[in-house]
């Protein structure tokens, strides 16, 4: 810096400070924020930036300007100006160009510290206001999108609720039906059991009557045919515990995810309604960098839709499964209906004929007896009539007896005495002719009496196979179920 001499406008030894009460010049405090004026580094705790009071304390100490001389360079304030008043007219530091120009630059700066400051004062308000903006437009998007997760919940419960009431009447109804399965099948017990005690009955026929009847057939072909209901009864009660073990599992998917929906909707829902004022807000440092997501919407929506689909599926197929059981028992109990009344059409066949017979043997018993006794009178009518041929074959015999105690030639062999012998061979005869006759009508009342007793016995079987018809067998099948109880409703 060129120096011009000038006069000294003061020449003490020591500057004087400045007024306690008094501010530095603008040019000082801008020459404070350049650390140019004083030269010495100013205290740490005057300055900091941030604290305006030690802009007041650096200025109550009148600044000391250092010296440009190169000679003066290093030395501190004391040292270089031991004595002021060794300074001649001639010592100055600046010009007033200088002076001015400083002056000029301190304005602009401070101008431009202000626009600086202003500008950051502007952009900060509306930095603040963008973000605290934007914060409520993130905090609204937010509370949509927590809005319309609760709805999605809302809308996936109700699915779930719905289908979840579906699956559960319908599986009441497999259970009802599972039920009246079961009723049918016990109740298959009771003809299948008189079937077999009918056929155990008949084996107690006696003789011819030990027939494979018609009713017989007929009474194995109901043991067939009860028997196949039973083995088509018992296949669908397996089907239909299969089939309600499957739709309890997927009621059971279904409830659980509806307690988590609950959950989540519970959770949410709470979230949806925080608000920057609610109770219970805080910091969770972290929390952001945790991820305990093992989902994404679209399989979220899938695994809720996939246990609706199975639902639906399971449901489906218990329905058709309860149509499939509903239609068995209708066939079953057609079936075995049909059958009972063969049986029963047989029963009544034979026990007609067997009543039929039985009156025919009874009709022909009496009539043997009848001829029996017609053969026993018969029989005495010819044991009488060879003993009343005795007294005439006596006086026959005493004749020729007699005639034979004639004497010489009175012996002789007259009419009568031809006749006498002829009368006593045709009484001879007669007499051997009516003892075969009484032969005869002897094995002919044996004949009788053994027809008497083959009708007997006969009748006797009879009576027997009418009453394991009639009574036994025919008894016990009174006490068929109706058709009622054979479909399982009582």
């Amino acid at each position: 810096m060129e120096l011009v001499g000038s006069t000294l406008a003061s020449t003490r030894a020591h500057p004087s400070s400045a007024p306690a009460n008094l501010l530095p010049a603008i040019s000082a405090m801008a020459s404070s924020y350049k650390n140019r004026f004083p030269h010495c580094a100013l205290p740490p705790c005057l300055g900091l930036p941030w604290r305006p009071d030690a802009y007041y304390k650096t200025a109550r100490v009148t600044p000391t300007l250092a010296p440009y001389s190169r000679s003066s360079q290093g030395l501190t304030p004391s040292k270089m100006l031991p004595f002021v008043s060794n300074r001649t007219t001639l010592f100055t530091r600046y010009t007033p160009d200088d002076w001015y120009k400083s002056n000029l630059a301190n304005y602009k700066e401070s101008e431009t510290s202000r626009h600086s400051a202003e500008r950051l004062r502007v952009d900060t308000s509306w930095i603040i206001h963008d973000k605290d903006q934007q914060t409520k437009k993130t905090q609204a998007e937010s509370t949509k999108n927590l809005g319309e997760r609760v709805n999605d919940i809302e809308f996936w419960k109700s699915e779930i609720r719905h289908e979840l009431d579906e699956m559960i009447g319908e599986t009441n109804a497999l259970t009802d039906m599972k039920k009246r399965l079961e009723r049918a099948l016990a109740e298959t017990e009771g003809p299948l059991q008189v079937a077999q005690e009918c056929l155990l009955h008949r084996e107690k026929r006696m003789g011819i009557d030990l027939v494979h009847d018609d009713v017989e057939k007929q009474l194995l072909t109901e043991v067939d045919v009860i028997g196949s209901c039973q083995e088509r009864m018992q296949r669908y009660l397996e089907k239909t515990m299969a089939q309600l073990a499957s739709s309890r599992a997927a009621q059971h998917e279904l409830e659980k995810d509806l307690a988590d929906k609950q959950t989540a909707y519970r959770i949410d829902d709470k979230c949806h309604h925080l608000r920057n004022t609610s109770d219970g807000i805080s910091y969770y440092r972290g929390v952001e960098r945790v991820d305990a997501t093992i989902s994404v919407p679209d399989s979220w929506a899938k695994f809720t839709d996939d246990n609706i689909l199975l639902s639906q599926s399971q449901r489906a197929a218990s329905s058709k499964l309860r149509g499939d059981v509903e239609n068995l028992l209708v066939v079953t109990a057609n079936e075995m209906w049909n059958q009972f009344n063969r049986v029963n059409v047989a029963f009544t066949n034979r026990i007609a004929e067997t009543a039929d017979a039985k009156n025919k043997i009874q009709t022909h018993l009496a009539k043997t007896l009848q001829e029996i006794f017609q053969t026993e009178m018969s029989l005495e009518t010819i044991r009488k009539a060879i003993r009343d041929k005795g007294p005439p074959l006596k006086v026959a015999h005493t004749r020729l007896d007699e005639r034979t105690r004639r004497p010489n030639v009175e012996l002789c062999r007259d009419s009568a005495q031809i006749r006498l012998v002829n009368e006593v061979h045709e009484i001879d005869d007669t007499i051997q002719s009516l003892q075969q006759r009484l032969r005869d009508a002897e094995d002919t009342l044996q004949m009788l009496v053994h027809a008497k007793s083959t009708l007997e016995h006969d009748l006797a079987v009879k009576a027997n196979s009418l009453f394991i018809d009639q009574e036994k067998c025919m008894g016990m099948r009174k006490t068929f179920p109706n058709a009622l109880r054979l479909v399982g409703y009582v």
